[in-house]
């Protein structure tokens, strides 16, 4: 049997993944509902803590879900579109006041597309122990150098200093890690976004773990880069977010 080298296999991988990996079409608050109701699946709801949002074609507004419901309350109809001041200019209700951090990333990221925060369970426990993530297993590689940690927490992220603090501490990586406080993922597109936010809490629940086996063994750079840039391919997130699609409409 004749030897290939990897990108032989890669390329061909990717090719076939174009061709037979069809993802469904739905409008920017269908995914952001549907996005919501899979945070909600994955444990990752906390109350009215945590927020999803995503850019609207208006300069400086967003979309994000109304203020008082649940991730696992969310439909379209409950998406509103807010400007930079938070005033809904489309649909009924308020935004989370807290999404005022958002602008602050948006406006340092303009590859970002949408953002999304929770507070999920191990995540939550990692952080309360002032803990940044260590990339040991190949299912957390989609977050290899591109989860910041951010030490201190800056407080209730309700006005402008906080999102400035996060918007740096960020930097040009996709997530991050928020001490004593939460993740943050953010993503070129809506699916992008609740990708990493899924894989992080598992990532956190696997550290969270192992950590009573011993030390933490990080898997080599060049390998965990490899495996980053495979696993986040348009083709492999947008098809995992249908079958989650999928698994939500069965609950």
């Amino acid at each position: 049997m004749k030897l290939r080298a990897r990108q032989y296999f890669d390329d061909r991988a990717t090719r076939e993944m174009q061709e037979n990996l069809k993802p469904k079409e739905r409008t920017l608050r269908e995914t952001l509902a549907y996005a919501c109701r899979i945070l909600a699946m994955t444990g990752q709801e906390a109350g009215l803590a945590g927020q999803i949002s995503a850019r609207s074609d208006k300069p400086g507004c967003y979309w994000t879900l109304r203020f008082g419901l649940g991730f696992d309350e969310a439909t379209p109809d409950d998406l509103i579109e807010v400007d930079a001041d938070l005033n809904t200019i489309s649909g009924q209700g308020m935004a989370n006041p807290a999404t005022r951090f958002h602008l602050w990333v948006y406006n340092a990221r303009p590859q970002s597309h949408a953002i999304i925060h929770t507070h999920s369970p191990y995540v939550s426990a990692l952080v309360a122990a002032r803990q940044p993530l260590i990339i040991s297993q190949m299912d957390m590689t989609p977050l290899h150098d591109d989860c910041a940690f951010l030490a201190d927490w800056p407080g209730v992220p309700i006005a402008d200093q906080e999102g400035e603090i996060i918007a740096q501490a960020l930097g040009d990586r996709r997530a991050i890690l928020l001490a004593h406080h939460g993740q943050l993922t953010t993503g070129e597109y809506v699916e992008e976004a609740a990708y990493l936010a899924v894989y992080l809490e598992r990532a956190a629940r696997m550290q969270v773990r192992a950590r009573a086996f011993g030390p933490m063994i990080p898997v080599s750079d060049a390998l965990a880069a490899q495996a980053h840039d495979y696993l986040l391919k348009p083709s492999i997130v947008r098809a995992t977010f249908d079958y989650w699609c999928r698994q939500a409409d069965r609950l």
